[in-house]
C-alpha cells in the first residue's frame, strides 16, 4: 500500500532514511512528509521505530477541487463501508495549505457531513463523531487545489512517546529531539551529554537511539489497531521483535542548574527505564568539573531569551556556556539550538556546521562546535597532520 509519513520542517532528510532503514520503498521526500509504499507489517513497524515522524497516514483518494462542496462530492462516493459501520465513531483532522480554501473548520465539517449523509442514504442511521478516543482517525489534507482523504493509523501524534510523566516550561519535542541527534550523527558511540537537560528529553533520546528501542513501545496503543483488517498477530510479532535492538557501551550524563527540571528529568527517565544508562544531577555550568570529554557528544537546547539581544542575563548564560564548553569539554563535539543569533555570537565558538530548524514557530540554527585547547589555527593544523587510519 502507499502511505505517508508526516513530519517537521528540516526533518525530511532524516526520516527519510529512517523509513528506509525500516524496508520501506519507493521513497519520495514531500514538503514535512515523506511518501513511501510497504505492506501491512510495515505500517505497524513505522509506527513503532520511527522517530522522527507525527503519524503514518493511508491515503484513500487524491483529487482536485476548487472548493468545500466539490470535496464533500468526492468524500460522499468513497465506499466509508471497508472502514468503518455505522456504529463506529470518527474524528477528522484537517491541514490546509491553499488560497483557494482558507478555512480549514469548514473543510472539516463538509467532510464530516459526507460520511454522515453517506450512512444515512445507506441505512437510515449516521455514525457519532468523537474528538477524544474515536474509532476511525480522518485526515483531510490540501495543498493548493490538490485534497487527499487518508486514514490515519497512529492516533495521537508520534512525538507523544508516552515515557514523559513530568516537564518543564516549553520543553523539546520529542521528534524534534530525535531529529537533532541523528542529524548530529548520534548512534551511542560515546559518552553523551546535555548540560542543560530541563525534563530530560534529549537525553531519554539519546538512550533509545543508542540501544535502538522504537519509541513506540511506550505508547498505550496506536488508531490502527481498531481497524477492520486489523491483525493482532502481525502486530504483536513487530511489537515484541528486539532483534534491531543493540547494547550500549558508554553513558548518558544531564545537568540543570533547577531543583524543579532536575526533579522531573529523574521522573522521565525512570518512566522510560533508563536509570542505567543516564545519570541526571543537579548542578550549575560554572561548577562543571573532572569531565571525560574526549570523543564525546554534547547536545544543549538552552534557553533563547524574550527580548534577544536586549536581554543581558540571556547573553551572559551564552558566555558561560562557552566558557563551559572551552574549559571542561576540550576533545568533545557539542551541538546547540537556538533562535537567538546575538546569544550565540557570545559562545564565542566559530561553528563547524550550521543547520536551520523550527523549532515550534522559532526558526533556529542548530549549530556543531568541535572543541579543542589551544588556538584555532594550531587545531587545524594539527588535524591535517594527523596520520589517518589504514
Amino acid at each position: 500500500m502507499e502511505m505517508l509519513a508526516k513530519t517537521f520542517k528540516g526533518l525530511e532528510d532524516v526520516l527519510a532514511d529512517e523509513l528506509k532503514s525500516l524496508g520501506a520503498e519507493q521513497i519520495e521526500k514531500q514538503r514535512r512528509a515523506v511518501r513511501f509504499q510497504g505492506d501491512k507489517s510495515l505500517l505497524y513497524r513505522t509506527n513503532i521505530h520511527l522517530r522522527t515522524a507525527s503519524r503514518v497516514l493511508v491515503p484513500l483518494l487524491t483529487f482536485e477541487a476548487t472548493d468545500a462542496d466539490e470535496v464533500y462530492n468526492r468524500a460522499k462516493q468513497l465506499d466509508w463501508q471497508q472502514w468503518m459501520d455505522v456504529q463506529t465513531t470518527f474524528t477528522i483532522d484537517s491541514t490546509v495549505y491553499s488560497e483557494v480554501f482558507r478555512h480549514s473548520k469548514y473543510v472539516t465539517y463538509r467532510v464530516k457531513d459526507a460520511i454522515a449523509d453517506y450512512w444515512t442514504e445507506h441505512v437510515g442511521k449516521r455514525p457519532n463523531v468523537n474528538l477524544t478516543s474515536p474509532d476511525l482517525y480522518i485526515n483531510v489534507h490540501i495543498s493548493g487545489k490538490e485534497v487527499t482523504l487518508s486514514l490515519d493509523s497512529s492516533g495521537e501524534s508520534l512525538h507523544k512517546r508516552g515515557y514523559r510523566v513530568g516537564q518543564t516550561q516549553a520543553p523539546l519535542n520529542e521528534a524534534l529531539a530525535a531529529g537533532m541527534l541523528l542529524m548530529a550523527g548520534w548512534k551511542g558511540q560515546s559518552d553523551f551529554y546535555d548540560i542543560m537537560c530541563g525534563s530530560g528529553t534529549l537525553l531519554i533520546e539519546a538512550a533509545l537511539i543508542a540501544q535502538n528501542i522504537g519509541p513506540g513501545l511506550f505508547r498505550k496503543g496506536f488508531a490502527f489497531e481498531k481497524w477492520r483488517d486489523f491483525d493482532r498477530d502481525l502486530f504483536e510479532a513487530e511489537y515484541n521483535d528486539d532483534s534491531r535492538e543493540r547494547e550500549f557501551t558508554h553513558h548518558i550524563y544531564g545537568s540543570d542548574s533547577g531543583y524543579y527540571a532536575v526533579q522531573q528529568a529523574l521522573k522521565n527517565v525512570r518512566s522510560a527505564g533508563m536509570q542505567r544508562v543516564i545519570d541526571v544531577r543537579q548542578v550549575r555550568l560554572q561548577e562543571l568539573h573532572d569531565i571525560h570529554a574526549d570523543g564525546a557528544m554534547l547536545v544543549i537546547n538552552p534557553p533563547y531569551g524574550e527580548r534577544l539581544s536586549q536581554d543581558k542575563d540571556v547573553l551572559r548564560l551564552y558566555e558561560d556556556i562557552g566558557k563551559c564548553l572551552k574549559h571542561q569539554f576540550a576533545g568533545a563535539t557539542a551541538w546547540i539550538l537556538s533562535s537567538n543569533e546575538d546569544a550565540l555570537h557570545c559562545i564565542g565558538l566559530k561553528p563547524k556546521k550550521r543547520i536551520r530548524l523550527l523549532n515550534g514557530e522559532l526558526d533556529c540554527h542548530f549549530n556543531e562546535y568541535e572543541l579543542f585547547s589551544g588556538k584555532h589555527k594550531a587545531f587545524v593544523a594539527n588535524k591535517k597532520n594527523k596520520p589517518v587510519a589504514q
